[in-house]
């Protein structure tokens, strides 16, 4: 479950990035049911990778409340990519959870290769993208105007040292009433594997703001023990 939480939140430098002032700040709070378990935000920083250019995208969930005293979650993703492909060059995860510890650094190279600091080289797919750069493509692109209710998309995706084909169902748009005011939003659902604890394999959605921003604001993820919604809270984005 987890991991498509990351995937919404979509949106420590290391190597030879620097670090700069965010242009966007982004914040949710998760909720199970009616509690409130979890906040996460993603700042977005112009910055530069080895003297070209880069985009930063950070990302921190913790867990709050009961669920802290629980769980006690404190996840930071990072991915550094190209401003103008929005492929990456540099991803991070660095996992905090109760005492278990992760880190790990994945490089990506152009056309078809990556290197793990855990796993090593490996070869993959051309145009590959990780769990943070999929929203900034999304973003970018006109991928989202171009598409009819019941189209789907297939985007290769890195995460957790190996590769999927991640598959998406348009599901069309709806008006919804957030922070940040009532939103058109293109709805979409990536295909995922039902296992024991999601109610079916289409029960995640993604509400992202129909406007040129195209914002990220609710996420609706259906278990067979309830349903987990996380939603943005507040936004802010430096004028250009």
């Amino acid at each position: 479950m987890k991991n498509y939480l990351i995937l919404f939140f979509a949106f420590v430098m290391a190597g030879s990035a620097m670090q700069a002032q965010p242009i966007e700040k982004l914040e949710y709070h998760l909720k199970y049911s009616f509690i409130k378990g979890g906040e996460a935000f993603i700042l977005i920083s112009d910055t530069s990778y080895q003297g070209m250019p880069a985009r930063h995208y950070y990302l921190r969930g913790q867990t709050v409340g009961l669920a802290d005293a629980l769980y006690n979650v404190d996840d930071v993703y990072e991915t550094i990519l190209n401003p103008q492909t929005v492929r990456p060059y540099l991803h991070i995860r660095n996992i905090k959870e109760r005492k278990y510890r992760f880190y790990n650094e994945t490089r990506f190279f152009d056309n078809d290769s990556i290197f793990s600091q855990r796993s090593g080289g490996k070869t993959v797919p051309p145009n590959m993208l990780d769990i943070l750069s999929v929203f900034g493509y999304l973003r970018q692109n006109q991928l989202l105007e171009s598409l009819k209710v019941g189209d789907t998309f297939t985007l290769p995706v890195y995460h957790a040292d190996k590769y999927f084909m991640m598959e998406t169902k348009f599901l069309g748009i709806e008006k919804v009433k957030t922070k940040i005011g009532n939103k058109e939003c293109y709805v979409i659902s990536p295909w995922i594997d039902e296992g024991k604890l999601l109610k079916r394999s289409d029960g995640l959605k993604f509400y992202i703001t129909k406007d040129e921003d195209k914002i990220p604001v609710i996420l609706e993820l259906d278990l067979n023990l309830g349903a987990v919604r996380a939603e943005l809270v507040s936004y802010f984005k430096v004028s250009q």
